[in-house]
């Protein structure tokens, strides 16, 4: 929850009491409404978990990967999941705008926090006329959750309408004009939440990833039914590990094996080196994670991995099993015509009942929808969310 500073609280009310009461109601209660309204001091705010972890300061500066736009005003906020996790997020607001608006609810890639991409596309768009928000997941980030470097399909999953929550309550959007976007891992993540939370009215994914899919049966559906077993086994003996040390150790989230089909275990999801000749989607990886280019000391991605037993939940968590009831909610799938990763928004076209568009970018890869403004089609975004906003 928020600390508010005190000599701010007379000012909130007096906005507070313009407000509808089931809206003040929510803001309060969630202990949002001093960010929410635009009232948090931009000189520091402290939250303390609910769930036991410890107070955590939040970063005061511009410490993003792209440049702070003048056309928009950003605040830092914090509201809390239907499971107490209190997720933080920056709120970008279109400069002088009155009345009710369209809002956007961003996260993603999966290991990034709102520093890097995401906060780049909800800056962007509310550049274009929307109120946007990029969030840290819960377990990662600024948000609150422990142990750390967590990643769960249902809970990140709630993070997206959690944040929907939140946007619903701001007094300068309209409810029924809410969309989500996410990137590369919080695709999977933004498609299911829109199959459960009808309050979300359309969906874009870019460089979208499945991480069940991933996880579980892993490149390509690439894992023998041994390899998959292997994987368990190598996870339960994990959970002892950690149970035995009282403490969560860290690995990867997608399972190698090495030439002799043995599990290859590391702490870092990226090297500090590339070698001569690496592979070329781990390179593209480095590019932007281990860069200047989109480093950020809070992304797992970038300075961690996520804790070793992750995957456990995602092998029996299928994303989006039941994305015909998306429809007839539009939703948009971009992905880069030379990214590895195509195949899974290809295929979610394919599952999808003819309220699915693809969009394919030619002579871009993966990552190059993270963050280069000349590949990722900001237009073709505006003009859906418009579309499906209206």
């Amino acid at each position: 929850m928020a600390l508010i500073d005190s000599t701010k609280h007379a000012e909130q009310e007096q906005v507070l009491s313009n407000v509808e009461p089931s809206r003040r109601a929510f803001l309060k209660k969630s202990g949002a409404y001093a960010t929410a309204l635009g009232a948090l001091s931009t000189s520091g705010s402290v939250f303390a978990a609910s769930n036991g972890a410890p107070t955590l300061t939040l970063s005061t500066e511009w410490d993003k990967t792209f440049d702070k736009s003048d056309k928009v005003e950003h605040k830092k906020v914090s509201y809390k999941t239907r499971y107490g996790i209190t997720l933080v997020a920056d709120l970008y607001v279109p400069i002088n705008i009155t009345g009710k608006h369209a809002a956007l609810a961003v996260s993603g890639p999966f290991g990034a926090v709102k520093e890097q991409s995401s906060g780049l596309y909800a800056q962007t768009m509310a550049e274009r006329g929307f109120i946007t928000l990029a969030f840290d997941p819960s377990y990662t980030g600024e948000s609150s959750g422990e142990p750390r470097n967590v990643a769960s399909p249902d809970i990140n999953t709630e993070d997206f309408s959690a944040s929907v929550d939140f946007l619903g309550s701001l007094p300068n959007v309209d409810r029924e004009r809410i969309g989500v976007t996410g990137i590369c891992g919080y695709s999977g993540m933004a498609l299911t939440a829109a199959t459960s939370d009808p309050r979300i009215k359309a969906v874009a994914t870019a460089s979208m990833y499945d991480m069940s899919r991933s996880m579980s049966r892993s490149y390509k559906d690439s894992y023998t039914m041994e390899e998959r077993h292997k994987v368990m086994d190598y996870l339960g003996q994990q959970r002892w590990a950690d149970v035995d040390r009282d403490s969560y150790g860290l690995g990867y989230h997608e399972v190698p094996f090495d030439d002799n089909g043995n599990i290859v275990t590391g702490e870092r999801v990226l090297p500090d080196t590339l070698s001569a000749n690496p592979n070329p989607v781990l390179a593209i990886f480095f590019d932007y994670y281990r860069t200047k280019r989109g480093f950020h000391p809070r992304g797992i991605n970038s300075a961690s991995a996520w804790t070793a037993t992750t995957p456990m939940s995602f092998f029996s968590f299928p994303m989006y099993a039941n994305i015909e009831m998306i429809a007839p909610r539009p939703v948009l799938l971009i992905a880069g015509d030379n990214a590895h990763s195509r195949y899974y928004s290809e295929d979610v076209h394919k599952l999808s009942p003819n309220n699915a568009e693809l969009m394919i970018i030619p002579d871009a890869d993966h990552v190059d929808l993270y963050d280069q403004m000349d590949k990722i089609p900001f237009d073709k975004l505006t003009a859906f969310f418009q579309k499906s906003l209206a």
